[in-house]
């Protein structure tokens, strides 16, 4: 039997985090911004799942599209399918986020009783 025909560990994907990618695509004439929240290892892995998502979609080169900024991001934050449905056991034990109360209603003085 050769060595290595059954493997003794398993292979487990690495630990997924949420990237928020924005940056620049050319579209015709113009170019066009966009902003995309993608599932990834790390910047590097989620830079790449942009290219081949933006090629895909819009036949645009790599080369052509321009990635402005990477950066993690809470997935609480994002409303994309597959950010959601990815991390879902997650966000079911989670708080929400703070909602950010607008500067009218901080101004207006509590009552108290």
């Amino acid at each position: 039997m050769r060595d290595g025909a059954f493997k003794g560990k398993w292979q487990v994907a690495a630990a997924m985090d949420a990237y928020r990618v924005e940056g620049t695509v050319p579209m015709g004439k113009v170019r066009q911004q966009f902003t995309l929240d993608v599932i990834a290892a790390d910047t590097a892995d989620a830079e790449h799942r942009v290219y081949s998502i933006i090629g895909s979609r819009h036949k645009a080169k790599r080369r052509k599209i321009e990635i402005n900024s990477c950066d993690k991001i809470d997935p609480r934050e994002s409303r994309e399918a597959q950010v959601i449905d990815y991390f879902r056991e997650q966000l079911a034990t989670m708080e929400p986020l703070p909602t950010k109360e607008s500067p009218a209603q901080e101004a207006l003085p509590k009552e108290e009783e």
